[in-house]
C-alpha cells in the first residue's frame, strides 16, 4: 500500500495551518507536505510533528513571492543570490523538522530571458542547490508543472525534467513526479513512472480535470496506486489535490481504494 502524505496547503484548508496536522493525523495519514513553512518557526512546526506522530515529507525551497505569482526564481539569472539564500533557509528548516527531502520549483521564464539563459541559470543553480542538500543528507527533487495551469513555467515535462537530472549530474537529485501535471502535458502516467521509476523521488497525486480528489475524474487511480506498488516504487505519495467538497467530504476515497 503506497504512503500517503497529506498536503497541508491544499486539504484540511478550513483549518488554520498548525491545526491542519492533528487533523491529517485523525484521517489517518502517516505523513505531511505542504509548500512552505517558512512563515512559522521551524520548532513550533516540529512539536506539530512530535505530537501527532507525523513524518514531514516535503517541503519547496523558497520560491519567490508567492502571493505576487512568483512560481519560483532558480530560472531567473537575476535572482541567484536569492535563491543560494533561499538554500541555505531550507537545510535550517529540513534539520529541525526531519525533513529527508526538498523539491525547487524552477519557476516561471521572464520574458526577457533566453530560453538558453535560462537553462544555463537553472542548471547552476540546481548544482549548487544539490551540493548543499547532500552535504546535509538532504534528498533533493525538480517537478514538471503543466503550463495551463501556470503558463510560462520553465518545467513542463517529463523529458526536460530527466535532461536536467543528467545535466547536474548526481545521484542526489530525482525527479517528482506529479500525476496531475503530467496527465494534462503528456499522459500515459502508468508507462512513464515504470520506465523512469529509478529517477523518480517522490509521487503526488489529483484527478483531472478539476485537480480534486482521486477517483472525481478520468484517472484510474486503484490501477495507478497498484502499480506504483507492483514496480516497487516505495516513497511517499502527496495528495496535492483540491477537495470538491471540503477535506473530510472528499476522504471516502481512502477506503474505498483499501488505503486505510
Amino acid at each position: 500500500m503506497p504512503k500517503l502524505a497529506a498536503n497541508l496547503s491544499m486539504l484540511f484548508t478550513e483549518l488554520d495551518f498548525m491545526d491542519r496536522f492533528q487533523a491529517a493525523s485523525e484521517a489517518g495519514f502517516r505523513g505531511v507536505e505542504y509548500l512552505f513553512p517558512y512563515d512559522f518557526p521551524a520548532n513550533e512546526i516540529a512539536a506539530k510533528l512530535e505530537a501527532t506522530g507525523l513524518q514531514q515529507v516535503l517541503f519547496n525551497l523558497p520560491a519567490g513571492d508567492w502571493a505576487a505569482g512568483e512560481r519560483g526564481i532558480a530560472c531567473h539569472p537575476d535572482r541567484i543570490e536569492e535563491f543560494r539564500f533561499g538554500v541555505t533557509k531550507a537545510i535550517e528548516y529540513a534539520q529541525v523538522l526531519g525533513c529527508k527531502q526538498v523539491n525547487c520549483l524552477v519557476g516561471i521564464k521572464p520574458d526577457h530571458v533566453t530560453d538558453d539563459d535560462a537553462y544555463r541559470v537553472l542548471v547552476d543553480n540546481l548544482r549548487f542547490a544539490n551540493e548543499q542538500l547532500e552535504a546535509a543528507g538532504i534528498a533533493f527533487v525538480i517537478e514538471a508543472i503543466n503550463t495551463r495551469d501556470i503558463p510560462g513555467f520553465f518545467v513542463s515535462n517529463t523529458r526536460m525534467a530527466l535532461g536536467l537530472l543528467e545535466d547536474v549530474g548526481s545521484d542526489n537529485i530525482r525527479y517528482q513526479y506529479d500525476i496531475y501535471h503530467m496527465q494534462v502535458m503528456e499522459g500515459d502516467i502508468a508507462r512513464t513512472l515504470e520506465t523512469n521509476l529509478d529517477q523518480i523521488g517522490h509521487v503526488q497525486l489529483a484527478d483531472n480535470p478539476g485537480r480534486h480528489e482521486p477517483g472525481t475524474g478520468e484517472l484510474n487511480y486503484p490501477f495507478l496506486l497498484a502499480h506504483l506498488d507492483n514496480i516497487g516504487y516505495d516513497g511517499w505519495v502527496g495528495c496535492e489535490y483540491v477537495p470538491a467538497n471540503g477535506t473530510q467530504a472528499g476522504l471516502g476515497w481512502l477506503k474505498e481504494f483499501n488505503l486505510v
